[in-house]
Protein backbone atom coordinates (compact mmCIF):
# COMPACT_ATOMS: atom_id res chain seq x y z
CA UNK A 1 0.00 0.00 0.00
CA UNK A 2 1.69 3.10 -0.87
CA UNK A 3 1.70 6.54 1.80
CA UNK A 4 -0.48 8.11 -0.77
CA UNK A 5 -3.17 5.79 -1.33
CA UNK A 6 -3.33 5.55 2.51
CA UNK A 7 -2.83 9.47 2.85
CA UNK A 8 -5.88 10.34 0.07
CA UNK A 9 -8.47 6.90 1.61
CA UNK A 10 -8.05 8.79 5.04
CA UNK A 11 -8.95 12.12 3.73
CA UNK A 12 -11.62 10.39 1.78
CA UNK A 13 -12.34 8.96 4.66
CA UNK A 14 -12.79 11.85 7.36
CA UNK A 15 -14.73 14.21 4.57
CA UNK A 16 -17.01 11.39 4.58
CA UNK A 17 -17.49 11.07 8.48
CA UNK A 18 -17.41 15.19 8.83
CA UNK A 19 -20.51 15.05 6.39
CA UNK A 20 -22.17 12.52 8.06
CA UNK A 21 -22.78 9.86 5.88
CA UNK A 22 -22.63 6.31 5.82
CA UNK A 23 -20.34 5.17 3.19
CA UNK A 24 -23.51 3.54 1.52
CA UNK A 25 -24.86 6.71 1.65
CA UNK A 26 -21.99 8.42 0.11
CA UNK A 27 -21.83 6.01 -2.68
CA UNK A 28 -25.73 6.75 -3.32
CA UNK A 29 -25.14 10.05 -3.66
CA UNK A 30 -21.84 9.36 -6.35
CA UNK A 31 -23.63 6.49 -7.88
CA UNK A 32 -20.29 4.30 -6.97
CA UNK A 33 -19.51 0.78 -5.75
CA UNK A 34 -19.71 0.70 -2.09
CA UNK A 35 -16.99 -2.09 -2.01
CA UNK A 36 -14.64 -0.13 -4.47
CA UNK A 37 -15.34 2.94 -2.60
CA UNK A 38 -14.51 1.37 1.16
CA UNK A 39 -10.79 -0.10 -0.54
CA UNK A 40 -10.12 3.39 -1.69
CA UNK A 41 -10.78 4.63 1.76
CA UNK A 42 -8.38 1.68 3.25
CA UNK A 43 -5.50 2.59 0.93
CA UNK A 44 -6.52 -0.44 -1.32
CA UNK A 45 -7.37 1.16 -4.62
CA UNK A 46 -6.59 4.48 -6.50
CA UNK A 47 -9.27 6.86 -6.38
CA UNK A 48 -10.98 7.28 -9.95
CA UNK A 49 -8.56 9.48 -12.53
CA UNK A 50 -11.94 11.22 -14.02
CA UNK A 51 -12.17 14.86 -13.10
CA UNK A 52 -15.94 14.96 -13.15
CA UNK A 53 -16.16 11.89 -10.82
CA UNK A 54 -14.11 14.04 -8.57
CA UNK A 55 -15.82 16.79 -9.04
CA UNK A 56 -18.81 15.22 -8.02
CA UNK A 57 -17.24 13.62 -4.92
CA UNK A 58 -15.87 16.97 -3.67
CA UNK A 59 -19.57 18.30 -4.32
CA UNK A 60 -21.05 15.20 -2.17
CA UNK A 61 -18.75 15.96 0.29
CA UNK A 62 -19.28 19.18 0.90
CA UNK A 63 -16.12 20.95 -0.69
CA UNK A 64 -17.44 21.79 -3.75
CA UNK A 65 -18.42 25.66 -3.21
CA UNK A 66 -14.35 26.64 -3.13
CA UNK A 67 -12.43 26.28 -6.45
CA UNK A 68 -9.45 26.03 -4.93
CA UNK A 69 -10.54 22.94 -2.61
CA UNK A 70 -11.74 21.43 -5.24
CA UNK A 71 -8.10 21.98 -7.27
CA UNK A 72 -6.56 20.62 -4.40
CA UNK A 73 -8.88 17.60 -3.71
CA UNK A 74 -8.32 16.61 -7.19
CA UNK A 75 -4.58 16.95 -7.00
CA UNK A 76 -4.36 14.46 -4.05
CA UNK A 77 -6.43 11.82 -5.62
CA UNK A 78 -4.00 12.39 -9.04
CA UNK A 79 -0.92 12.32 -6.45
CA UNK A 80 -2.76 8.96 -4.98
CA UNK A 81 -2.57 7.68 -8.39
CA UNK A 82 1.50 8.66 -8.92
CA UNK A 83 -0.05 11.03 -11.49
CA UNK A 84 1.04 14.49 -12.12
CA UNK A 85 -2.15 16.56 -12.59
CA UNK A 86 -3.05 17.30 -15.95
CA UNK A 87 -2.82 21.47 -15.92
CA UNK A 88 0.30 20.66 -14.96
CA UNK A 89 1.47 18.23 -17.91
CA UNK A 90 -0.46 20.60 -20.03
CA UNK A 91 2.31 23.32 -19.60
CA UNK A 92 5.49 22.15 -22.27
CA UNK A 93 7.91 24.67 -19.93
CA UNK A 94 7.13 22.95 -16.96
CA UNK A 95 7.47 19.58 -18.37
CA UNK A 96 10.59 20.26 -19.64
CA UNK A 97 11.63 21.20 -16.36
CA UNK A 98 10.35 18.27 -14.38
CA UNK A 99 13.60 16.13 -14.71
CA UNK A 100 15.83 18.64 -12.92
CA UNK A 101 12.95 19.58 -10.39
CA UNK A 102 12.86 15.57 -9.58
CA UNK A 103 16.63 15.20 -9.32
CA UNK A 104 16.13 18.24 -6.68
CA UNK A 105 14.16 16.64 -4.48
CA UNK A 106 16.21 13.56 -4.47
CA UNK A 107 18.89 15.71 -3.71
CA UNK A 108 20.94 15.16 -6.78
CA UNK A 109 22.39 18.04 -7.92
CA UNK A 110 21.32 19.20 -10.91
CA UNK A 111 23.42 21.21 -13.71
CA UNK A 112 24.26 24.69 -14.24
CA UNK A 113 21.86 24.66 -17.07
CA UNK A 114 19.02 23.09 -15.41
CA UNK A 115 19.33 25.45 -12.63
CA UNK A 116 19.50 28.39 -14.58
CA UNK A 117 16.48 27.17 -16.94
CA UNK A 118 14.92 26.81 -13.47
CA UNK A 119 15.64 30.52 -12.01
CA UNK A 120 14.08 31.76 -15.29
CA UNK A 121 11.30 30.40 -15.39
CA UNK A 122 10.30 31.21 -11.46
CA UNK A 123 11.68 34.62 -12.70
CA UNK A 124 8.77 34.86 -15.04
CA UNK A 125 5.88 33.27 -13.32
Amino acid sequence: MSKNLKKFGDFLKSLRIDKELTLRQACRLANYDPSNWSKIERGILPPPSDEKTLKNWARILGIAGNKKQIQEFIDDAKIAQGLIPQDILSQDILVERLPAFFRTLRNKKPTKKEIDRLIKLIAHS
